[in-house]
């Protein structure tokens, strides 16, 4: 049998290489020009050093199963990360938030790495062994439950969204960030797996005196927010995992209150405190803060469901168009979401709100999830104001952001949900813009 050596092999293997792209150059132009998402270009496989040549992965072996006991992303995703910024931080980086990158993701699902984090005093590092949860107050039967005794409860998985009630908060009186993830990054979606807390509360018996519920946390925060007994008896749940895993520390770590569709702060992490009342407590994060200011001066208080929003991701400052040609065929996607609901359609404006067109919803449309919308568009090279319009089937329709101020003003931090719009220039930049009405 002739031995070949690896270089004889790697030049023969390069030369056929070469031969099939000569062979194949016309019959590729031909095709690319039937294409209907690329415009008809000229090709030079033969002289593309990245399919020519053969690279080292290729040819030698890569790492054993056994070199990451628990997976890591590829180092050429080193891009893809949380990112913070001063501008939300009391001084340090203990009482701040890490915003999620929902430019680069794909699908519904963020994964847990990437989730979106507040904390008010750091992240809580809780041994799960010595973590409690106490639930008393106008129940029959206080509690109080290791971890091991809560999982015994029947768990179930819902995907939901959370969304800091800041999401878009410093943008009320005009566009403050040329990026996405700082605009809108203060949100993320996932599978949580948990118990209903209405099914603990069965097995308790709640008071008929019971109107309100203090959910409390174990970190040096004692972080504690007032939550109405018929959300709490609707879909409010203790959950534990995340993603098909355990809660990370930043989330919350052994467990978390999730409330589907509300405010993030409402889902409070390292649970440890349950109690039930005839009356709010009225916490610090209800009152000096997470509370809504009008124009009258006037607060309100207990505002709590995520309105009806949208953003497009793509384009987007952080994921311009100035790389592509006129006559070109681009995606432009997005993300919708309803605390009150599920999304029913999004519409695309290319001219701010002028004129509308529906955009196609695409993947799973799920109640209190994030959702997303499809349109491919045909790039003209031209400049564009290109806005989202986002109705549930609860009857919301996203607000123009004049409709906003009209009712809220612009001293509130909290609960913007109004008309998102880039301006893409005839270059293809994307700048972060308002258009009022």
């Amino acid at each position: 049998m002739t031995k070949i050596n690896e270089a004889s092999h790697t030049e023969i293997d390069q030369s056929s290489r070469r031969d099939f792209f000569r062979k194949t150059a016309v019959y590729s132009v031909s095709a690319l020009a039937a294409a209907s998402v690329m415009a008809p270009i000229k090709i030079s496989a033969e002289d593309d050093r990245a399919i020519i040549e053969e690279k080292k992965w290729g040819t030698t072996f890569g790492y054993p199963v056994t070199h990451n006991l628990y997976g890591q992303p590829s180092p050429y995703e080193h891009h893809v990360t949380r990112r913070n910024t001063q501008l939300l931080t009391s001084g340090n980086w203990y009482a701040s938030i890490a915003m999620c990158p929902i430019h680069e993701l794909n699908g519904i699902i963020t994964p847990n790495g990437l989730f979106f984090s507040r904390s008010h005093g750091g992240t809580a590092e809780i041994d799960y062994n010595e973590h409690r949860l106490m639930i008393h107050g106008l129940v029959e039967k206080p509690i109080v439950l290791t971890m091991d005794e809560l999982k015994r409860y029947p768990s179930v998985s819902r995907i939901h969204f959370i969304e800091c009630p800041a999401n878009g908060g410093p943008e009320w009186r005009g566009p403050q960030f040329p990026s996405i993830q700082f605009a809108k990054g203060m949100m993320s979606c996932a599978e949580w797996t948990g118990v209903y807390l209405k099914d603990i509360l069965k097995d308790l018996g709640l008071k008929k005196e019971a109107l309100w519920m203090l959910a409390e946390g174990a970190d040096n925060s004692h972080m504690g927010r007032t939550i109405p007994v018929d959300k709490v008896l609707d879909d409010a749940m203790i959950v534990w995992g995340q993603n098909g895993e355990a809660l990370r520390p930043e989330q919350g770590y052994p467990i978390r209150l999730l409330v589907p569709g509300w405010e993030g702060n409402l889902c409070v992490k390292w649970l440890n405190r349950l109690e039930f009342a005839s009356e709010p407590f009225y916490a610090k994060e209800e009152t000096a803060k997470y509370s809504t200011l009008k124009p009258s001066g006037k607060a309100i208080q207990h505002f709590y469901a995520n309105e009806v929003n949208s953003i497009i991701t793509s384009p987007c400052p952080d994921k311009p168009w100035t790389a592509l040609k006129r006559g070109d065929v681009v995606e432009i996607e997005g993300l919708a979401w309803s605390g009150m609901g599920t999304i029913e359609g999004v519409d695309i404006s290319f001219d701010g709100g002028k004129n509308w067109v529906e955009a196609s919803m695409k993947g799973l449309v799920l109640p209190k999830a994030w959702s997303r919308f499809s349109l491919m568009y045909q790039y003209e090279g031209k400049p564009l104001l290109l806005s989202s319009r986002a109705r549930d089937d609860a009857g919301h329709i996203q607000p123009t952001v004049k409709q906003e101020r009209e009712v809220m003003g612009v001293e509130s931090v909290y609960h913007r949900n109004g008309i998102a719009t880039w301006e893409v220039t005839a270059k293809g930049e994307v700048n972060n813009v308002q258009v009022l009405s």
